[in-house]
């Protein structure tokens, strides 16, 4: 007799005393032998306003036909996206980050009030993706998450570009290196379809992470969003979430201590964006796992820099998948004992056993991964950076390029829309250390991620001679010699709320270290003549979530109290 595996669904499909809960499942189509399979909540992230979650529809269809098939009866489920790239630089960006926590939120509710027996999870644009993890592992029932896939790239003078490059481009025009006809042209073929930005920006960052931690399927992060493996991921996906349930494998005995640290590692390899610190430690925090900031450091510092990837390099998702896909990249670094590889994974087996039949990476065709031996950097490209400015932590991302130390006068703006202003019109000088605060998660509130000076500073051509510096948080698509997550920020009265114009900030990632060099008599001195600025919002969903939102260095949840 074939083991049960509708466990939870049961409890609403099997008991007679819910003849109104039978008479609406009835009206949803099923049948009575429906009654006694298992239910399975395929989630997705589909909205038709974003090019990262526009498809999404069809592979949740996919999903759900393949369900059918496996003898299982799957619903779909939506819920919310926030576009980054669409509301980056406005207002809207306030609520990218907090949205993490309605997806998370609204997930857990409707699995577990209606009782479903397992997950199929599919999101696209960056805060989905740790968005639905969370969830998954506070319902700790079976789960698998397919990525979206990337996007592929666009074409202009015979150059790929992506969607970063449409932002740098309004730094080229306002410095006249490129015409308005040109800058036209770029925005109208930076982004040919749907997918997730092309770089190894957060999204691409996030899928990465989780597909190492075995909590995807191989091959999921680098399938792209139009491809054939994709949709046959989809199809794959019911065969193994029903062999999920049958063994009882759940989210937590896959996302381990050890997995999340191979995530990690991984990420950083491929000169991920700094958002993965806020969204593991938030990860972590869920599946009730030790890790704070100094155990990102400590495997940062270890862990060379391999990837030759948007947005400090020069290669984006689609060319991962066309030397062979993560999967070359993780046995690569299992080979060379930086990844552990007897992680359980959603397949049911370990990472170990996924590889067997994957071959090894080929250095000689191919220009994207470097191997260990000769590195980009041979440390990490994240930084946790500590000093009088930030004395809780905060996060830099160094590859090297742009130096490892940084020392200039202060230029003090109290949001990014005045910042952005003084870029556009050249009032940025070589030496500056740009300071953007009260835009923590707190302050802004939200913490919205800033792409927009970036992207105007290396358009610009200043990249290389100016720093920035915020409590605020920076897209997975910056390069250039930033550090954002300044902790405590400024809206409870961190020392960035102290600085003034003048000021001389030194940043030092070889130390680890970020200093205003300041006498601590007049720390004091400002301290005490430092007035709280009232909150930007008074009520709505902004408003609570500024009032419950923890510490960028504890990950920004909602539910540490």
């Amino acid at each position: 007799m074939e083991k049960k595996i509708n466990n939870f669904s049961k409890k609403i499909t099997e008991n007679s005393d819910l003849p109104a809960a039978h008479a609406m499942l009835y009206a949803t189509g099923l049948k009575d032998l429906d009654f006694h399979k298992a239910q399975i909540g395929i989630v997705s992230n589909w909205y038709e306003g974003n090019p990262c979650n526009m498809h999404l529809n069809k592979l949740s269809e996919k999903v759900k036909l393949e369900s059918i098939s496996n003898d299982l009866v799957g619903f779909r489920i939506n819920t919310i996206g926030i576009s980054d790239g669409i509301t980056m630089g406005t207002d809207g960006m306030k609520y990218s980050l907090p949205s993490r926590e309605i997806i998370a939120d609204s997930i857990e509710s409707v699995i577990n009030s209606h009782y479903y027996d397992g997950v199929i999870a599919i999101p696209g644009c960056d805060k989905n993706i740790p968005g639905v993890t969370i969830a998954i592992i506070r319902l700790n029932r079976p789960s698998i998450i397919i990525y979206g896939g990337s996007i592929s790239s666009g074409r202009y003078k015979n150059d790929k570009i992506d969607i970063i490059s449409s932002f740098e481009a309004l730094g080229k025009k306002n410095t006249g290196k490129i015409s308005n006809e040109e800058y036209k042209k770029i925005i109208k073929n930076s982004c040919p379809g749907p997918g997730a930005c092309g770089g190894m920006y957060t999204a691409n960052t996030m899928a990465a992470i989780l597909e190492t931690m075995g909590i995807m399927l191989p091959y999921s992060s680098s399938n792209p969003s139009t491809s054939i493996e994709k949709i046959e991921e989809c199809k794959k996906s019911a065969i193994y979430i029903k062999k999920l349930l049958k063994n009882n494998i759940k989210p937590k005995d896959i996302i381990t201590k050890t997995s999340i640290e191979n995530g990690i590692k991984l990420a950083i390899c491929l000169g991920g964006s700094t958002n993965l610190v806020l969204h593991i430690l938030a990860i972590a925090r869920a599946a009730d796992i030790n890790l704070d900031l100094s155990d990102i450091q400590k495997i940062s510092e270890k862990v060379p820099f391999i990837g030759n990837l948007k947005p400090s390099g020069k290669y984006l998702m689609e060319d991962i998948h066309s030397i062979g896909g993560l999967p070359i990249i993780i046995k690569y670094l299992i080979k060379k004992k930086l990844l552990n590889g007897d992680s359980l994974t959603v397949t049911g087996k370990t990472i170990n056993e996924n590889l067997i039949d994957v071959p090894d990476i080929n250095f000689n065709n191919q220009k994207i991964i470097f191997p260990i031996e000769k590195p980009i950097k041979n440390s990490g490209h994240i930084r946790i950076l500590y000093g009088n400015l930030s004395p809780n932590g905060s996060v830099a991302k160094i590859t090297g390029i742009e130096g490892l130390i940084f020392r200039g006068k202060a230029m003090v703006f109290n949001s990014e829309k005045e910042a952005n202003y003084a870029i556009l019109n050249n009032k940025i000088i070589p030496g500056i250390v740009l300071v953007i605060r009260y835009v923590g998660p707190r302050g802004a509130p939200g913490m919205p991620e800033m792409l927009k000076p970036t992207s105007y500073i290396m358009g610009s051509g200043l990249g290389k001679n100016i720093a920035l510096i915020t409590d605020g948080r920076f897209s997975g698509g910056t390069h250039g010699f930033v550090v954002g997550h300044i902790t405590p920020e400024a809206q409870v009265g961190g020392m960035i709320a102290f600085i003034k114009n003048g000021d001389f900030i030194k940043i030092d990632a070889e130390r680890n270290t970020i200093d205003v060099e300041l006498e601590k008599s007049e720390i004091e001195k400002r301290k005490k003549s430092w007035l709280a600025p009232l909150s930007k919002i008074k009520k709505g969903y902004l408003y609570k979530y500024s009032k419950l939102v923890s510490s960028a260095s504890k990950g920004c949840v909602t539910d540490e109290f």
